[in-house]
């Protein structure tokens, strides 16, 4: 531990904060005595990793845990499917180690950036027809508790504890170890197709339903849309070549786009010009390959971001009505407006808890203007009934929330259980869950 009260930024660059001690734990034993040490100083105890949240969930003025030397999987069990990870665990790293052990998660967020640990917490999702997010895939896992205990938890133990903290929030406790389902290494198809916003939302439904693994981007001030489905292949497999996946997800998607939204940025006049020359270039292209390299891509610019998650049902109308308020509007947006899916699970604070469940994800340039964007977009979300990303930017409180979560007096009072003297907490915590 140093005395040094060091200034800790997020990846986007919009949140900050200035700890008066940072640990690194080496082991879940030595973590579970610094969360008691900092109870009986009265601090508060938040774990950071990659700092890919632009909420500002894991801020702390007490005691900042840094889980660089928690990481690596503890233990692979090929006959039960498992494969446990410690807190650290980069989401990169698991798809590359599992791959190596001939296993795969069933499906991954698109962006492998986040611990494991971080990941689950917030409830990092991909899109999926019948497999749902990493929460969803964890079968045990291991927390830190308010008081410094450490407690193992599944199904048939600490069932209740385990089924809330699976999107914990970091209220519940500092996970240190995560157990997820693996399954035998397959092979997905993905078929990426430019296709006209009118197609895309007639045939949403039937899209959904046919892929099982169907995503969408809309190009703000034009009518055009790409789309990605993603479905089990028998192979054989025929990956992207390394100079195709260069000028794809390096040229285009990174090194063009960072100059573009540059451009943006300092002439917001050119953005409606510049999306309808992007998006006519966009060419269709299919490849096979092992799911992390198809379910995921790298994201080198910088931005912020609002997702809700709407009802399934909600998703049309809510997008079209995202698409009418910019058109009537003088915002300019550069980014696309990213669309995915989710099955019901039952996990009380995850967004897709007890209703299938649609992804609106709306982003903005970092260091442009977003608030006008986010707010107007955010009361057409609520409106529908939606549900914030809880690592990610809005303006809900727990009053709202609880109307929106059946299950959320559950949570809050697992919390009152756990952590009654508030080591967790934080104002981003006070705000979503009350105190």
């Amino acid at each position: 531990m140093t005395g040094e009260r060091v200034l800790w930024r997020n990846w986007a660059g919009n949140v900050t904060a200035r700890p008066v001690r940072v640990a690194e734990p080496s082991s879940a034993g030595e973590l579970a005595r610094i969360v008691a040490a900092a109870a009986e100083d009265g601090l508060t105890v938040k774990p950071v990793g990659t700092g890919h949240s632009f909420s500002a969930t894991a801020t702390t003025d007490g005691v900042l845990i840094r889980p660089g030397r928690l990481t690596g999987i503890v233990a692979v069990d090929h006959t039960a499917g498992a494969v446990t990870v410690a807190m650290g665990m980069t989401l990169s790293r698991l798809n590359a180690d599992l791959a190596a052990e001939g296993l795969s998660l069933a499906n991954m967020s698109d962006i492998m950036e986040q611990t494991a640990a971080g990941a689950v917490s917030t409830g990092t999702h991909g899109t999926g027809r019948d497999s749902a997010s990493l929460s969803a895939q964890i079968t045990a896992l291991q927390l830190v508790t308010g008081d410094g205990s450490l407690l193992t938890c599944s199904k048939s133990e600490h069932p209740e504890v385990f089924a809330a903290a699976r999107v914990g929030l970091g209220a519940l406790g500092v996970i240190t170890s995560v157990t997820f389902a693996a399954e035998p290494l397959f092979l997905l198809t993905a078929r990426e197709e430019p296709m006209p916003f009118d197609r895309v939302t007639a045939e949403f439904d039937k899209l959904a339903a046919d892929n099982e693994h169907f995503e969408f981007y809309w190009f703000p001030h034009t009518g055009n849309c790409n789309t990605k489905r993603n479905n089990r292949s028998a192979g054989p497999r025929a990956p992207v070549s390394g100079i195709s996946r260069w000028v794809e997800d390096e040229l285009l998607s990174n090194g063009m786009f960072q100059l573009v939204c540059t451009f943006g940025k300092a002439v917001p006049a050119a953005i409606p010009g510049i999306a309808r020359l992007s998006s006519r270039v966009l060419s269709a292209r299919t490849y096979t390959d092992i799911p992390y390299r198809v379910l995921t891509s790298p994201r080198r610019v910088r931005f912020v971001e609002m997702e809700y998650a709407v009802p399934r049902e909600a998703a049309v109308d809510a997008l079209c009505e995202v698409r009418a308020m910019i058109e009537r509007s003088s915002l300019r947006i550069g980014f696309p407006v990213e669309v995915r899916t989710a099955p019901a699970d039952d996990i009380p604070l995850s967004m897709a808890s007890g209703r299938d469940t649609a992804y609106i994800a709306v982003h903005m340039y970092r260091g442009a203007p977003y608030r006008t964007y986010f707010t107007t977009v955010e009361r057409i979300m609520t409106a529908h009934g939606g549900r914030p990303h809880w690592g990610k930017l809005h303006s809900r409180g727990a009053e709202y929330l609880a109307g929106v979560y059946p299950r959320f007096g559950e949570f809050t009072a697992l919390r009152d259980r756990l952590d009654p003297q508030r080591v967790f907490g934080n104002p981003y915590l006070r705000r979503v869950l009350g105190d």
